[in-house]
C-alpha cells in the first residue's frame, strides 16, 4: 500500500490578519516539511481567520483574501517548499450565479485550496453550511458543489470542510463512490461542554461511511467569544484512533499512513448528493514502502473541570492579545465570582499583568476585604484599595436615593472608579458577572455589568463554586498554594448593598435556580416542561418572568468566553420588547 506522511497544523489564526496568518501557515509548513510531510493541512479559514462574520460581505475583504492566497503559494515556493501540496482555508467567492441561493456571481464562499509549486493547484467551498447557534453561514455564504479530490503520491485524498462531516450525506458518501483514500476535513468548530466526545464519535462514524481513513483538523484559540479547542483527530476506516492532538494547544501532528492505492483511471463525473468530482492529480507515484517514523498517538484528555476552565483562560488570553492589550482590572470583593476571575486572569496572561481594587462600601464586611486582600497575596497580583464611601456620600448629598437605587449607587460608583482607571492607566475592565446573575437580572447595569470582557458569563454559579474548587485543588497537587481564599468559597454568596444582605434573599438557591435556568435558557423547555421535572411551579415562574424581564440588561453586557451549546449572545436571540410571557397551559 502507498506511503503517505500526513502533516495536521492545529494552529491560531486571528480575523482580518492576512499577513500574521499566512506568516503562520509558512512557519509551520516548514516545520511540517523538516519532519517529511508530504501533505500539510491548515484549518478552516486560516487565511483570513475564523469566523469573518459581515466582513464576508464585504468585496475589498474577499479581494485581499484572494490576493493572499496566490502570494502565500508563491511564497511557500519560494522557500522551497513548492513540491510539498499545503491545504489552506480562506475566503473567495462563487464565479457564476447562483439563483437558486439568490444570490448574484461574486458571493462570498467558505473555501479552501490546495497550493503547490507556487500555484493554486484546486479551490473548493463548504458544500454543508451550518445555521445554528453562532453559525450565520446561510447568510453569508453560498455553497460548494464539488467533491474535491487530489491524487497525493499516487493516494487520492478528499477534501471537505467543517460541517461536511457534522450533517449526512454529501462529501462523506460521496468520498467512499470516488474510492478516496484518506478523507482529510478542515474545520474550525468552536469548543462546548462535552463536545469532544461527540466530535469522536462523529470522525468514527463518518470513517466507516466513507470507507477510508479520515483525518478531522481542528483549530485551537480563541475569537471574541469563541474558544477552539483543537482536538484534531485521525481515524482509520474501521474507526478506530490512530491519532490525536491535545485540546487547547497549538500541535503538528505528523503521522505515517498506509493507504489504499488510486485507481489507474481517476474518478469523474457526479456523485452523491450530486456533487460533481474535481480531481487533480500533483504525485501520480507512490511512494515506495517504508517502516513508519512516526505512528501516532494520543494526547491526555483533560477532565471536565480542567476542561472548561482552561477554555475560559484561552478565551481572555486571546481576547487580550487580539485586540492589543496587556494587561486588566476589576474590582475584587472578596467574593466568589471576582476571586475565580482573578485565578482565570493570572493565568491567562500573568499575575503582573492583573490588577484587582477592592472598593469598600460601609456596607462590606471585614472578612471579605480580608478575603481579597488575602487573595493578592496568594497570586501577587497587582491590589489597591479604593474606599467608596467618600464619593458615596458626595453622590447622597446632591441626590437623595433610596432603595434598591441607593443599592445601586454603591455598585456604579465602583463601576465608574474601574472605567476611571481603565482609562488612565490603560488597562481592560473584566466584568465579574456568571450566568445565573445574567438570567436573572440580578446585577447593576453601569455598576458591576461594567467591562469589555466577561470571563465567567457564561458560567452558572454551581460551576463558578465547582471550578474554584477544582483550581484550589490542581494547585496543591502540583505543590503550589491554592489561589483563593477557602472563605470565598465557603461563605454565602453576598452582594453586600445593604446590611445582612445575601443572596438567597433575591433569588432562589443557585442548585434549584441553575437547575431551572439550565433547562429554560440552554433547553428552551417552557414553563410546563419545566415543572414536569419536579420543580414548584411558583419558583419556575418567578424564575422565567425574571430572565425574561432581563433580556434588555443582557444585550448590553459585554462579550465573553462561550462554553456551553447556548450562550448568552449569538446563540440566544431574543427581542427586548416582548410580551410573551411562559404561562400555565390551559387543557
Amino acid at each position: 500500500m502507498p506511503h503517505l506522511r500526513l502533516a495536521l497544523n492545529q494552529i491560531d489564526s486571528t480575523v482580518g490578519d492576512l499577513d500574521g496568518n499566512a506568516e503562520a501557515v509558512l512557519h509551520w509548513t516548514r516545520r511540517s516539511v523538516e519532519r517529511g510531510a508530504h501533505l500539510v493541512a491548515f484549518p478552516e479559514m486560516m487565511l483570513t481567520g475564523y469566523p469573518v462574520e459581515d466582513l464576508a460581505l464585504r468585496s475589498s475583504f474577499v479581494h485581499a483574501s484572494r490576493a493572499a492566497l496566490r502570494a502565500l503559494a508563491g511564497r511557500l515556493s519560494d522557500e522551497g517548499f513548492g513540491e510539498v501540496p499545503v491545504v489552506v482555508g480562506y475566503l473567495d467567492r462563487a464565479e457564476q450565479a447562483r439563483p437558486g441561493y439568490a444570490r448574484p456571481a461574486g458571493a462570498p464562499q467558505n473555501a479552501a485550496a490546495v497550493l503547490h509549486r507556487g500555484e493554486v493547484a484546486l479551490t473548493f467551498a463548504k458544500h454543508h453550511l451550518p445555521n445554528f447557534g453562532v453559525f450565520d453561514e446561510f447568510r453569508y455564504f453560498v455553497p460548494g458543489e464539488t467533491l474535491p479530490v487530489v491524487r497525493v503520491h499516487g493516494v487520492d485524498v478528499a477534501l471537505a470542510i467543517c460541517e461536511d462531516l457534522w450533517q449526512d450525506g454529501g462529501r462523506v458518501p460521496a468520498a467512499r463512490t470516488a474510492g478516496a483514500g484518506l478523507l482529510l476535513s478542515v474545520n474550525a468548530s468552536p469548543y462546548e461542554r462535552d463536545k469532544r466526545d461527540t466530535r469522536l464519535e462523529l470522525v468514527r462514524k463518518r470513517a466507516q461511511e466513507a470507507g477510508c481513513t479520515t483525518a478531522y483538523l481542528a483549530m485551537t484559540g480563541g475569537q471574541d467569544e469563541l474558544v477552539f479547542d483543537g482536538d484534531s483527530i485521525v481515524v482509520d476506516a474501521r474507526g478506530e484512533v490512530l491519532a490525536r492532538a491535545p485540546q487547547f494547544e497549538e500541535d503538528c501532528v505528523v503521522l505515517d499512513l498506509e493507504l489504499p492505492a488510486a485507481a489507474d483511471t481517476p474518478p469523474a463525473g457526479t456523485v452523491d448528493d450530486g456533487l460533481r468530482v474535481e480531481h487533480v492529480t500533483l504525485s501520480p507515484d507512490p511512494l515506495p514502502a517504508c517502516e513508519p517514523e512516526f505512528t501516532g498517538s494520543e494526547a491526555r484528555r483533560l477532565e471536565d473541570d480542567e476542561e472548561i476552565y482552561t477554555a475560559l483562560v484561552v478565551g481572555l488570553r486571546a481576547y487580550a492579545a487580539k485586540n492589543g492589550f496587556r494587561s486588566v482590572i476589576f474590582g475584587l470583593s472578596g467574593g466568589i465570582d471576582s476571586a475565580l476571575v482573578a485565578a482565570i486572569a493570572c493565568d491567562a496572561l500573568g499575575p503582573e499583568n492583573v490588577y484587582a481594587v477592592s472598593m469598600p462600601s460601609r456596607y462590606s464586611s471585614e472578612h471579605s476585604k480580608d478575603d481579597a486582600a488575602e487573595m493578592a497575596r496568594r497570586t501577587g497580583l497587582n491590589y489597591r484599595t479604593v474606599p467608596i464611601g467618600p464619593m458615596f456620600d458626595a453622590f447622597m448629598e446632591a441626590v437623595e436615593l433610596t432603595g434598591v437605587s441607593e443599592e445601586n449607587l454603591q455598585s456604579r460608583l465602583r463601576g465608574v472608579t474601574l472605567m476611571g482607571l481603565s482609562n488612565q492607566e490603560g488597562h481592560i475592565v473584566l466584568a465579574p458577572g456568571n450566568k445565573s446573575e445574567l438570567a436573572c437580572g440580578y446585577s447593576t447595569l453601569y455598576g458591576d455589568s461594567v467591562g469589555a470582557y466577561g470571563p465567567i458569563k457564561d458560567v452558572y454559579k454551581t460551576n463558578v463554586f465547582r471550578l474554584a474548587k477544582w483550581r484550589n485543588r490542581a494547585a496543591a497537587e502540583r505543590g503550589d498554594t491554592p489561589p483563593i481564599p477557602e472563605n470565598s468559597i465557603t461563605k454565602p454568596p453576598s452582594a453586600e448593598l445593604r446590611p445582612g444582605q445575601v443572596d438567597s434573599d433575591s433569588l432562589p438557591d443557585y442548585d434549584v435556580l441553575d437547575r431551572i435556568l439550565k433547562l429554560y435558557v440552554d433547553g428552551d423547555v417552557g414553563r410546563e416542561g419545566i415543572i414536569e421535572h419536579g420543580f414548584d411551579p411558583d419558583v419556575v415562574t418567578r424564575v422565567l418572568r425574571m430572565t425574561d424581564a432581563a433580556e434588555y440588561k443582557r444585550r448590553q453586557y459585554p462579550p465573553g468566553t462561550k462554553i456551553s451549546a447556548k450562550g448568552f449572545g449569538k446563540d440566544r436571540r431574543l427581542p427586548i420588547t416582548n410580551r410573551w410571557r411562559e404561562a400555565a397551559v390551559e387543557q
